[in-house]
């Protein structure tokens, strides 16, 4: 009974975090069916997943919702050059090796690791992304498990 109440409040889903501008990935990632990769580029080799510019964002708000606040925001950003801080909600140890080519092309889903993410309004981490979730999730897949297949040789 005690592991489980541990489990519980360790993995607690944590509220999301408050964004410079709202974003909603019910509407871009469910409603409109945007591809993850359009916003989320995985630039260079492919092992990281970037987080959109505003000048990618604004691609399609030069002409949509212009009249919005938030918009304006993100347009004056643009105009001005001024990068957006986006609140990060996932973020991997620099000592793990994780690549989101590898997981893509063994044929994961973003959703294994993020969740819902396009019924989700406000991003919040749901996926377990600590070494047990990741080990249990090997487990399941067949993949090592060995130490050294995640984790930087000392």
């Amino acid at each position: 009974m005690f592991e489980l109440l541990l489990t519980v409040l360790l993995f607690q889903a944590k509220a999301a975090p408050e964004q410079p501008i709202p974003f909603s990935h019910k509407a871009h990632a469910g409603d409109l069916k945007l591809k993850c990769k359009m916003c989320h580029p995985n630039a260079g080799s492919g092992e990281t997943m970037q987080i959109a510019k505003a000048a990618t964002c604004m691609q399609c708000h030069s002409a949509v919702k212009t009249d919005s606040p938030a918009i304006e925001r993100l347009a004056a950003a643009v105009k001005s050059e001024r990068e957006i801080k986006w609140a990060r909600v996932y973020e991997i140890p620099s000592y793990v090796n994780f690549s989101h080519k590898s997981h893509l092309d063994s044929g994961n889903a973003c959703a294994d690791c993020h969740g819902a993410v396009a019924e989700r309004v406000a991003l919040a981490r749901e996926g377990d992304i600590s070494m047990g979730g990741c080990m249990n999730c090997h487990r399941v897949k067949k993949v090592s498990i060995d130490c050294t297949f995640c984790h930087e040789q000392r």
